[in-house]
């Protein structure tokens, strides 16, 4: 029986944009934007931002360094917004159904202080709801120190939750992590971003649940 729902963010439960992204770094006086971003691992000092081994600070230092000129926490947040496309209400609208039915809702994301600094700061949904009303659980990879597809980031939430890989699905919008989680046990859909997996997580539960203990 699936108790657990984890989600990942960009791509899943947001839409994401990376060219967008890429043309505000471009902007910003950036370089090279094609080989240090993607929609799932970043190179470089931005992969260092997202899997924590260095801070927000550090990476404005470096990024200001980079461009020649002094960046602020707003310079590089606006940077990184770039890949916000759209938050679907379908979505958290779901995940909203989800808990009330009884599942406990997870994000597990490679993300970043100033991509965070929107979700659980700011106005996520444009109705003054933060990421965190709409998720049980939030894990970051910056946080937990290792990105995904790392097994290890799969650990990480299954050990920190308590739960079982067998008892859970994930969503995401990339193989190579849907693999990584399904190595682990994990029941697994793979989504594709910008498109409605609503019915089709609806579809996949019923069937999980029809064939599990």
């Amino acid at each position: 029986m699936i108790r657990n729902i984890a989600f990942d963010l960009g791509g899943v439960v947001i839409t994401i944009d990376p060219q967008q992204a890429k043309q505000r770094f471009i902007e910003t006086g950036f370089k090279n934007m094609d080989s240090r971003l993607n929609s799932y691992t970043q190179s470089g000092y931005f992969g260092e931002l997202e899997d924590g081994t260095i801070t927000a600070s550090d990476f404005i230092a470096k990024a200001s360094a980079e461009v020649g000129r002094q960046l602020s926490f707003d310079d590089c947040k606006y940077c990184w917004l770039g890949y916000r496309k759209e938050v679907p209400k379908r979505n958290l609208d779901k995940m909203q159904a989800l808990r009330r039915q009884g599942y406990r809702v997870i994000i597990l994301s490679n993300t970043n202080p100033f991509m965070m600094d929107w979700a659980e700061k700011g106005n996520f949904d444009s109705l003054g709801h933060t990421l965190d009303d709409y998720a049980d659980a939030v894990y970051k990879s910056y946080e937990m120190r290792v990105m995904k597809p790392s097994p290890l980031a799969f650990r990480f939430m299954l050990e920190h939750e308590h739960i079982s890989a067998g008892e859970t699905l994930f969503l995401d919008d990339g193989k190579a992590n849907i693999d990584a989680a399904a190595t682990l046990g994990i029941n697994t859909l793979l989504v594709e971003n910008g498109r409605d997996w609503t019915g089709l997580l609806d579809d996949t539960l019923s069937q999980l649940n029809a064939i599990q203990p």
